[in-house]
């Protein structure tokens, strides 16, 4: 897993541009998310974005971004080697988490947040690393929306053994204050440091990572 336990770590989602990828890692991103969704706004497909993540494999972790892949494509992913985890961002049961781990897989597994009963689905995944999301039906994701950071702190105290990855909603503007309330293990954005889908404002992409890890 990505970070460390003495400031949150920060993952840049849906990246599509090799030379973007690189600034960001260079700006101090943790990790770097490559949206592998065809529906998404920032797909990118796997065998064009295997032409440019080797030279990032050892200067960030590089997170496969899929929503009820098919065998077939998780396959392909893992044989490429290059990705550090895969995030599991649809409906995945926890039989398909498990699955994954057993073939030696990090799982991150992202879970839409609407209210405090929906933080029970988390016990019944295997993988430490759960990242929360806001609720949006069948968006999966990358929609700007905020869920009630207090349903975020409360997953981190029922579950101390997670890593919890808190997503939806962030930008520089508000992050800091986030992280100050909830204590994450890490932050994730996509659109809040975007000046179009799929296209990083580094301006943005520096701040938010500033704001993140206060001194």
């Amino acid at each position: 897993m990505f970070g460390s336990t003495t400031q949150p770590a920060v993952k840049i989602c849906g990246i599509t541009r090799a030379d973007q990828a690189a600034d960001i890692a260079t700006a101090g991103a943790d990790a770097l998310g490559i949206n592998l969704w065809e529906r998404s706004k920032r797909f990118v497909p796997l065998a064009d974005a295997t032409r440019w993540l080797p030279a990032l494999r050892d200067h960030a972790f590089l997170v496969a971004v899929v929503v009820n892949p098919a065998a077939a494509l998780l396959d392909e992913i893992i044989a490429t080697k290059l990705f550090h985890a895969i995030q599991l961002h649809g409906d995945e049961t926890p039989h398909t988490v498990a699955a994954l781990m057993d073939r030696g897989v990090e799982v991150i597994k992202a879970l839409q947040v609407r209210s405090r009963e929906s933080l029970a689905a988390i016990a019944g995944y295997p993988t430490p690393c759960i990242l929360l999301d806001s609720f949006n039906p069948g968006l999966y994701g990358g929609a700007g929306t905020a869920f009630p950071w207090e349903l975020a702190r409360e997953a981190r105290d029922l579950y101390p053994d997670k890593h919890i990855i808190l997503a939806g909603g962030l930008t520089p503007e508000n992050v800091r204050s986030a992280v100050e309330q909830t204590h994450p293990h890490a932050v994730d954005v996509a659109s809040g440091v975007e000046s179009a889908p799929g296209e990083k404002d580094l301006k943005l992409v520096r701040r938010f990572i500033e704001e993140a890890r206060p001194a």
